[in-house]
């Protein structure tokens, strides 16, 4: 196949930026997105140009880094899908493809396709542990959870952390991220006891940290590669509640 890229060019945090055209020739239909930008920094760089900056790492769904917003949706708009999983077949030739990254106040570029996401990782050292101490590794039937606690706890604990919940926002909100991480300790024994604090830190942090606020528009939902769903914000607004009563 033979693309055309419209991709965001940024060359620093304070800098103007603006979408440049180029051309990716000979696209196999195996390839991902990846390393379709790959190769087509490859030839920038054979003629002296500069390459396209991108964020990435396992490059198997996993650690969430490859945070690109394509043709206007986070991660491509493929359902449980990220960047680095999404295939050149899931296009055709002559397309034309727009590539961005994540639009969030709480997100400042820094270069490119890459922004900074500290703002994530704030939350989840507001509170997104447990700090009690548990000695020595105990055995796994030790504390008893029930079958369907470990299953939410599991389906919360999904969250890889990449953002596109916040991107897909139109309000730049980290709720269900933030839920996720609630929702996953709020369930389980071991995080019952701090489950109060964590809430109340992990939603100040989340405020502090120039997310928006939720308005239901499940866009999030939507754009999850992994499925989150929405109900851990349900989970999250409860266990908010229940804390300030206490």
């Amino acid at each position: 196949m033979n693309l055309v890229l419209h991709v965001w060019r940024q060359k620093g945090p304070n800098e103007p930026g603006k979408l440049e055209q180029y051309e990716a020739k000979n696209v196999s239909p195996d390839q991902s997105f990846l390393e379709m930008l790959d190769e087509v920094n490859e030839q920038l760089i054979k003629t002296g140009g500069d390459p396209i900056a991108f964020d990435h790492d396992c490059r198997e769904g996993i650690c969430g880094m490859c945070s690109q917003v394509i043709n206007g949706v986070p991660h491509g708009g493929q359902e449980r899908t990220t960047v680095c999983q999404l295939h050149m077949r899931n296009f055709k030739d002559g397309d034309t493809i727009y590539i961005e990254p994540w639009k969030a106040k709480a997100f400042p570029i820094q270069r490119d396709l890459i922004v900074d996401r500290t703002a994530l990782d704030k939350i989840s050292q507001a509170g997104g542990y447990t700090s009690a101490h548990t000695g020595g590794v105990a055995d796994g039937n030790a504390i008893l959870v029930p079958k369907p606690s470990a299953d939410y706890a599991m389906d919360a604990a999904e969250c890889i952390g990449c953002g596109a919940c916040v991107a897909a926002c139109p309000n730049g909100s980290a709720m269900l991220y933030t839920s996720a991480k609630v929702a996953q300790l709020a369930e389980l024994p071991q995080g019952q006891a701090e489950a109060a604090k964590r809430v109340c830190n992990m939603v100040d942090a989340l405020q502090e940290n120039g997310f928006g606020n939720c308005s239901n528009h499940y866009e999030c939902q939507a754009a999850c590669p992994k499925g989150i769903s929405v109900k851990f914000i349900a989970r999250l607004n409860r266990e908010y509640q229940k804390a300030l009563f206490k």
